[in-house]
């Protein structure tokens, strides 16, 4: 294939890379463009629409992250393996601390942390006073078990727009922090069932699981997330995943494995998954991952948010959407269980949304991040030569695997012992493995530029 022709309008306000990415991966769903056949290179592609080079590969880039292409040296780009992929047509919605976490270290790379000096305390201030200011009981009668629908059509909406995520207003439940809404969930799923995990895992999801008396089963990962052969082989019928930055390792799960997955939810009855969407708004190479509720066309995935994570975990408000089959179990036997959040702090976050706040605290946040992530990269490169670095494209943490000799353990006692904590991999592992190569998790968002620089320096010494 020597061009492709695609209208692009340049008046619009969707970037032009995204117009060409999402025309070819239209053409790709519906079959137009085959499997295995070959695109045209960037540099044809961009001379025959008359647009950058860049542009182009901007848009291939996004298409390579998600699964919808591949890049073979010296050969060019391909359309890879997507005859069997899931329709996404659906019917449109019906309208309605350990010890060790005592210490306090001089630095402390958690993959965990929230950049709190970004935190816009004047904005929440100011809708704080502007929803106290009239005489308003009706905020502090009970409200709606599953939150106010003001707020919860606010979430619907920045989840369709920003995630792809195709719900109603009565689908979304809201909650004070991801473990209540966890405990919910299970409170609506009942406890016959056997859940499978991510191995590694987000071990708080994980301990819960065990805690409300869940089989759990570990699940295996390859490059593109949780193998779905073994999960079949497992004979759980719930699968928990991180589909679009596992946690901790940060792999993207493309297209073709979440059309696997679904396809397993498919086969039989009362399957789910649950879709963990916890950081899906740090990404630092194109445009954020599709959630996985957006393809999925018969009612399996159970959409999981917080935001925590975004914006401060004091904050403790996170949603789930729920399929329709679980939303009748729901009004059926649970909707007596009130919302755990106060309507004051859900009409500071609704209002946060919709007059745009939220979007520029995620802009202003995202290039904080951005900024520390490229100075710990910066200040890795001299040790290129015993590590490898990965998961760097999103999230607010990367990978270092070693291979210098040195064992985990060995190197975490000693950047304690130059008082700055990192973390293992091993403490994400549900299942010892003794075959792993060492690999250390180093979060930025707690640290500033210069504190990292500096420990970066010290840690050069530590891990050689």
């Amino acid at each position: 294939m020597n061009e492709l022709t695609m209208n692009l309008k340049s008046y619009s306000r969707v970037p032009l890379y995204e117009q060409i990415y999402g025309y070819i991966k239209k053409d790709i769903q519906n079959g137009r463009i085959a499997y295995k056949e070959k695109l045209p290179s960037t540099r044809a592609l961009a001379k025959h629409l008359e647009v950058s080079r860049s542009t182009v590969e901007s848009a291939y880039e996004q298409l390579l992250s998600e699964g919808y292409i591949e890049s073979e040296p010296y050969k060019g780009f391909f359309v890879a393996q997507t005859e069997e992929l899931y329709h996404l047509e659906r019917e449109k919605p019906k309208t309605a601390a350990s010890k060790e976490q005592k210490r306090r270290y001089r630095y402390d790379f958690s993959p965990n942390g929230v950049d709190l000096r970004s935190f816009p305390y004047n904005v929440w201030r100011k809708l704080s006073k502007d929803i106290l200011s009239d005489d308003r009981t009706e905020l502090f009668r009970s409200g709606d078990s599953r939150g106010e629908l003001s707020f919860r059509t606010a979430i619907g909406s920045y989840l369709h727009q920003a995630r792809g995520v195709n719900c109603s207003p009565e689908q979304i439940i809201v909650g004070a922090g991801s473990d209540y809404i966890l405990m919910l969930l299970s409170m609506i799923l009942g406890k016959e069932r056997r859940i499978a995990f991510e191995d590694p895992a987000y071990k708080q999801a994980y301990r819960m699981a065990c805690a409300l008396g869940y089989e759990t089963i570990p699940v295996s990962l390859d490059k593109s997330g949780m193998k779905v052969s073994e999960l079949e082989e497992s004979g759980a019928d719930t699968a928990y995943v991180t589909p679009s930055h596992q946690y901790p390792t940060g792999i993207v799960m493309p297209i073709n494995r979440r059309m696997e997955l679904l396809r397993w939810a498919l086969k039989k009855p009362g399957r789910y998954i649950v879709e963990d969407d916890y950081d899906s708004e740090y990404r630092y190479k194109g445009r954020p991952i599709p959630a996985l509720q957006g393809y999925d066309a018969h009612e399996k995935v159970i959409y999981l948010g917080t935001f925590s994570r975004s914006i401060a975990p004091a904050i403790r408000l996170s949603y789930m959407v729920l399929p329709r089959p679980l939303l009748d179990e729901y009004e059926k036997r649970y909707d007596f269980v009130h919302s755990t959040v106060s309507k004051v702090d859900q009409m500071i976050v609704q209002r946060f949304l919709e007059e745009g706040y939220y979007e520029r605290h995620l802009n202003k946040t995202r290039a904080v991040y951005k900024s520390r992530h490229d100075a710990l990269i910066e200040g890795l490169k001299p040790l290129q030569d015993i590590l490898t670095i990965s998961g760097e494209h999103a999230g607010v943490h990367l990978l270092l695997t070693f291979r210098n000799g040195r064992t985990e353990a060995e190197l975490i006692r000693r950047a304690a012992e130059e008082d700055i904590r990192i973390y293992g991999m091993s403490d994400y592992r549900i299942r010892e493995r003794g075959n792993e190569p060492p690999t250390i998790l180093l979060g930025y968002a707690n640290l500033t530029e210069e504190q990292i620089r500096e420990a970066v320096k010290i840690l050069e010494s530590c891990f050689r």
